[in-house]
């Protein structure tokens, strides 16, 4: 498993929150809906998107936008247009003053707007990432990025676009996907900025490092060390550990303690889990050993975590 696609893993939508806006200017809406993750694509039109901490962008067609949460922040058609609707947790829309929109902008199926005939159109949609899978991808970007519509990310746009009102069987599905979709190529383009990438996706290009990483990731229940990996990458212990910390940051073995951990706080979460079945998925002899570390680390045990989802 590549680095982006084992991060990726956490935030995959099911059931995302997704929205088509079809809105005339002047419009400005404050979302204050604390997600901690958003996409927001332009299909047509223009708009900005101001967030709370950092300077504001425009968007243009085929344009896609990703905000980091919980902040919240304003989308509208100019910088200076004051806000006409906020946008609460639940994705419950009310004015300035607390009256509720919903129904009122209601336009069919996951639209919502002005009029059916507005200028500008955007897709809205909303990832939770309750993992600690997620929430490593989330330390690795900016409150707000955005990328073109012509770094591949426009026919994505425009497909899921053509998706999102449809009411066909299988369609949540069909739109998790093509959000997914939309999130990866724009990640993948941010990420081969220079400068962009935190250093676990670099890593993963290096020759030694990269599979080292891979492996670790895919197997974490082997026992690993130091010298058992250098042999599978095919270079000497020391070189392995001096190359792998250099460019990830820490070493192997620490690292592979984090990965095991952020792993068994993901699937002590899923309801049929029992702690035995997870210590042995990441790689610990025991339950109590699991539980030793998982304290250590994260300052609860495994049980408490599970109960404060």
């Amino acid at each position: 498993m590549d680095p982006l696609s084992g991060m990726l893993d956490g935030p995959r939508a099911r059931g995302a929150f997704l929205l088509r806006s079809l809105l005339d200017p002047p419009f400005a809406l404050r979302i204050e809906d604390r997600a901690p993750l958003t996409v927001v694509a332009l299909v047509h039109g223009t708009a900005w998107v101001v967030p709370d901490d950092g300077a504001p962008a425009a968007l243009g067609p085929g344009d896609v936008a990703v905000l980091r949460g919980p902040d919240g922040y304003l989308v509208a058609d100019d910088p200076a247009t004051a806000p006409q609707v906020v946008v609460h947790p639940g994705q419950r829309c009310t004015t300035l003053r607390g009256e509720p929109l919903a129904e009122a902008m209601t336009l069919g199926v996951r639209t919502w707007g002005t009029g059916a005939d507005g200028s500008t159109v955007l897709l809205t949609g909303t990832y939770q990432l309750p993992g600690e899978l997620g929430r490593r991808l989330l330390t690795a970007l900016p409150p707000l990025l955005v990328v073109g519509g012509e770094d591949r990310s426009g026919p994505l746009v425009s497909l899921l676009a053509d998706e999102v009102a449809r009411d066909a069987p299988g369609q949540e599905i069909v739109l998790d996907r093509l959000l997914d979709l939309v999130l990866i190529a724009a990640l993948r383009t941010w990420f081969a900025r220079p400068g962009a990438a935190p250093a676990w996706y670099v890593a993963a290009a290096d020759p030694v490092v990269g599979p080292a990483l891979r492996l670790l990731r895919d197997d974490p229940a082997r026992p690993w060390t130091v010298a058992a990996l250098a042999a599978e990458v095919g270079v000497s212990r020391a070189a392995l550990a001096r190359r792998f910390t250099e460019l990830v940051g820490e070493p192997p073995m620490t690292f592979l303690t984090g990965w095991r951990l952020a792993l068994a706080a993901d699937l002590l979460r899923e309801p049929d889990a029992t702690l035995g079945a997870v210590a042995r998925e990441v790689g610990y002899g025991s339950p109590f050993a699991l539980s030793s570390a998982f304290r250590r680390v994260h300052g609860v045990s495994p049980r408490d975590h599970r109960l404060a989802r």
